[in-house]
């Protein structure tokens, strides 16, 4: 256990959690911010992402009518918002993991997604504004325009926090690549045994014996 001393960034097996010095680490700010955006975004798609047109019922999405613009962005606010909640109890208990190879495992699947959140955000935020731009003017624009442009807002602010999480994930997993070179394994097993074929027992000790008798 004592092997997973300072691998990726963090302490010992065991070791007490520290708060505030928790509070203070980039990744957790930035996965604090991405759980917050998408919130907006999926509160504004959800509360007033949606309307029906005059003498209808059926309620139609905002962009372009469009249902995939809202689909995506919905899945992509409540997908992402999961996401940074799990990196964040990870990063709380991960100094439970003993194991360096169970600690790696933990950081390329935390790599992969910010990677992931950060790429779909950017197509979210695209999709939007393209269909947004295609919404012929109404006057329900005046009631739901501002959510919105405010979903097309948090979405663009997600693509850096999570641009931020992939690049700060990516310099822990080096920091416990350079740890995985640097370690030794301590156990006495691991220590280098005498050559057993460095030494030669006389081929004829029976000899040595009659020869020091002569003399």
């Amino acid at each position: 256990m004592e092997g997973a001393y300072g691998a990726y960034g963090a302490g010992p097996a065991g070791s007490n959690f520290d708060v505030v010095a928790f509070v203070k680490r980039p990744t957790t700010i930035l996965s604090i911010c991405s759980t917050v955006f998408a919130i907006v975004v999926f509160g504004c798609i959800v509360g007033e992402g949606h309307i029906n047109h005059s003498q209808s019922s059926t309620l139609h999405c905002v962009y372009n009518d469009n249902e995939h613009a809202c689909g995506l962005a919905t899945a992509t606010a409540i997908l992402s918002a999961v996401s940074a909640l799990a990196f964040l109890v990870l990063d709380v208990r991960f100094t439970d993991i003993s194991s360096v190879q169970h600690r790696k495992a933990a950081v390329l699947g935390e790599l992969g997604l910010s990677g992931l959140w950060a790429f779909l955000w950017f197509v979210c935020f695209c999709f939007l504004t393209n269909q947004w731009s295609k919404t012929a003017f109404a006057s329900w624009m005046d009631i739901v325009g501002g959510s919105a442009r405010a979903a097309i807002a948090f979405s663009f602010f997600s693509i850096p926090t999570w641009v931020g999480l992939t690049i700060f994930i990516f310099q822990k997993y080096r920091l416990g690549a350079h740890f995985g070179e640097e370690y030794t394994d301590p156990s006495p097993a691991a220590a280098q045994l005498p050559d057993s074929e460095s030494y030669q027992a006389p081929p004829f000790p029976h000899d040595l014996g009659r020869s020091g008798t002569s003399q």
